[in-house]
């Protein structure tokens, strides 16, 4: 009997054509459902699945232009997404609509959404849609690696704030691609009790010495000890792998060449830097700033980025070569888009006298501190 109302009811709107009796009919049915929706047989919520979608399909076709069409199904969503009975055709219907406030209440907390759903929704669905799903309580890794492949920075932030997300090391290896030019990126990441050792150390060796700074002060107890120790690790092996691979006595060499002949210049300091040859970078850089190697290389093999702006303002350089200097100080990987914007402000305000008082104190420096040959 119930069944046979209903269809008459719906098939009665559907006939009249009106959107009005269709939005009527929606709301009708819906407040019938949520009445006794735990109640219900599964026979009878398939029941009341078959004719919502149904309603909501002629809603789709015939009126969603309509504001007060999108408010309405915006509504049955919002109805709906909490409910543990709610009949999955509808579901999914709703979370498939391309309007994200009727979308957003489904794919955020409906558990009728399976994990093969959620992927298909990450996979073919915009950024909104994607940064829904992402703010589900509870996402596995089969999902977390289809949003994670759209390749969203805002998708990748709020699955990584998200505590029920589990992501894998293939998940974590694209957000970490991501932090190397974002900050609070990496923060968030560095922290996140289920990444992998391996992979925290190697977001540490590549992070700047900011964010290293403020991973171990947000760092949990449980994790304090780990990250100090890769911070540690990290610091001292780029510092061994810059003692290791340079000879400063070629470099220098080259360099005072290059210079005799009158071909040591900008671009010869910029083609240095960009093909990261740290020796003839700081043999270069010395020489065009009027000071020395010993007073450049540690500088240049400081986390610190203020200094190296120091000789590079002296040796009138530009922007660029400036930029490529800074980041030649790595062996790999390249400096944050942040990084980068804060020294660029930094170089802009450094006058050249104050950078030439500055270098004349530390060679100063360097030779009071130079060993002195025995008499």
């Amino acid at each position: 009997m119930l069944e046979r109302s209903i269809t008459e009811e719906v098939e009665a709107a559907i006939e009249a054509g009106s959107a009005e009796k269709h939005l009527d009919a929606l709301k009708q049915v819906t407040d019938l459902f949520l009445l006794s929706a735990d109640g219900y047989s599964g026979e009878q919520i398939e029941l009341f699945g078959d004719v919502l979608e149904r309603l909501i399909r002629t809603i789709e076709l015939r009126a969603l232009a309509d504001v007060s069409a999108r408010i309405a199904l915006a509504e049955l969503s919002t109805q709906l997404a909490s409910v543990k009975q709610a009949p999955p055709v509808v579901i999914r219907r709703l979370a498939h609509n391309d309007e994200i406030t009727i979308a957003r209440p489904v794919l955020t907390e409906s558990a009728r959404l399976t994990a093969e759903d959620l992927v298909e929704l990450a996979q073919t669905k915009g950024e909104q849609h994607l940064l829904a799903i992402s703010g589900r309580w509870w996402l596995t890794e089969i999902v977390t690696d289809a949003l994670l492949k759209r390749h969203y920075p805002s998708v990748s932030r709020r699955l990584v704030t998200n505590p029920g997300a589990r992501m894998s090391a293939g998940g974590y290896a694209i957000v970490l691609k991501q932090a190397e030019s974002d900050p609070d990126l990496a923060v968030e990441t560095g922290i996140r009790i289920d990444l992998p050792a391996e992979q925290r150390r190697q977001l540490l060796k590549n992070a700047t010495e900011a964010v290293r700074t403020r991973l171990l002060s947000r760092a949990p107890p449980h994790l304090f000890e780990e990250i100090r120790n890769a911070i540690a690790a990290a610091s001292n092996g780029a510092s061994r792998e810059m003692s290791r691979r340079r000879d400063f006595t070629m470099a220098r060499r080259f360099v005072a060449a290059l210079a005799k002949h009158g071909k040591l210049n900008e671009p010869a300091l910029l083609a240095f830097a960009r093909e990261r040859k740290y020796a003839e970078t700081v043999a270069a850089l010395a020489e065009l700033s009027g000071s020395t190697i010993e007073v450049i290389r540690p500088v240049m093999q400081s986390l610190r980025d203020d200094g190296v702006l120091i000789p590079c303002r002296v040796a009138g350089l530009s922007w660029d070569t400036v930029a490529a200097v800074l980041e030649s100080r790595f062996a790999s990987g390249s400096m944050g888009r942040h990084e980068l914007a804060k020294a660029r402000e930094q170089y802009a305000k450094l006058t050249v006298e104050n950078a030439r008082r500055l270098l004349r104190f530390w060679q100063v420096r360097a030779v009071d501190a130079a060993p002195k040959p025995p008499r």
